[in-house]
């Protein structure tokens, strides 16, 4: 096998979820350059989209959403070969643990781990039957520096996705499937803009103040600035390639240096 073609991912099947924006869109683009047939899924279909064909509407933070994005796969045909779990995030107001309320810490966690995990359950048998496959789970560095003001649900979440990610890895890899984790920090998206707003709405600073506030908290960001989306693609690209082939169990963090320990 040429060098070019570990790179390659021509012939497989994968699905991508939040693969309309951000991150997710990002993703959802390498592995098509790299041959990939992508599947995605999101809450909306963006206007215009240019492969509908290949774009499973639903909320995979529900029962009912995660039931009809494996209904619509296995219409499709065949096991996936690639499922990257990319949708996440932070919506619980600042102010502390206090005021996350019951309906919160729900929203947070369906959202960023069992959503995942429902999925999984409905799409691996299939890999497991075709004895391969990759997965690779989007955790965060939050895991392990939790920002309380804004996002200790969300963290938590993902410190869940994380052991859940480890445990799925040890059980798969003897049946073929290889799975991972990608621990971002700061990535540059919409997302993270909106973050921003909460921030400074929520204690009356400005955007700007809210942004120091953020960098702060994270005790700062070596390389001076976050991941552009293109360069968390380029990380799942391996990942999913057979560059990859004896990785397993790991969690790759791509935050700029932020994470300051060994």
């Amino acid at each position: 096998m040429s060098v070019s073609d570990r790179d390659r991912l021509d012939g497989r099947r994968a699905l991508v979820t939040g693969g309309s924006k951000g991150s997710g869109k990002a993703v959802v683009e390498r592995l098509r350059e790299l041959g990939a047939d992508v599947y995605v899924t999101a809450r909306t279909m963006p206007e215009g989209y240019e492969h509908p064909e290949r774009f499973i509407a639903a909320d995979t933070s529900t029962i009912e959403g995660a039931r009809t994005v494996a209904a619509r796969i296995a219409e499709t045909g065949g096991a996936l070969d690639i499922l990257v779990h990319v949708v996440g995030g932070a919506s619980t107001p600042s102010g502390g643990f206090a005021v996350i309320t019951e309906e919160q810490w729900l929203t947070e966690l369906n959202l960023n781990f069992l959503g995942a995990v429902r999925l999984d359950r409905a799409l691996l048998p299939a890999m497991i039957g075709a004895g391969s496959g990759v997965v690779v789970h989007f955790t965060s560095i939050q895991r392990e520096l939790p920002q309380y003001e804004a996002s200790l649900a969300y963290a938590a979440a993902k410190a869940a996705l994380r052991t859940y990610n480890k445990g799925l890895a040890n059980e798969l890899a003897p049946h073929g499937i290889r799975v991972n984790a990608v621990s971002p920090g700061g990535i540059q998206t919409e997302a993270y803009e909106r973050f921003v707003d909460r921030i400074a709405e929520g204690n009356g600073i400005s955007r700007e103040q809210a942004k120091q506030n953020i960098y702060d908290s994270l005790g700062g960001v070596p390389l001076g600035r976050f991941a552009e989306t293109e360069e968390i693609a380029d990380l799942v690209g391996f990942l999913v390639s057979d560059r990859a082939s004896a990785i397993v169990g790991a969690e790759y963090v791509i935050d700029g240096g932020t994470v300051p320990t060994v």
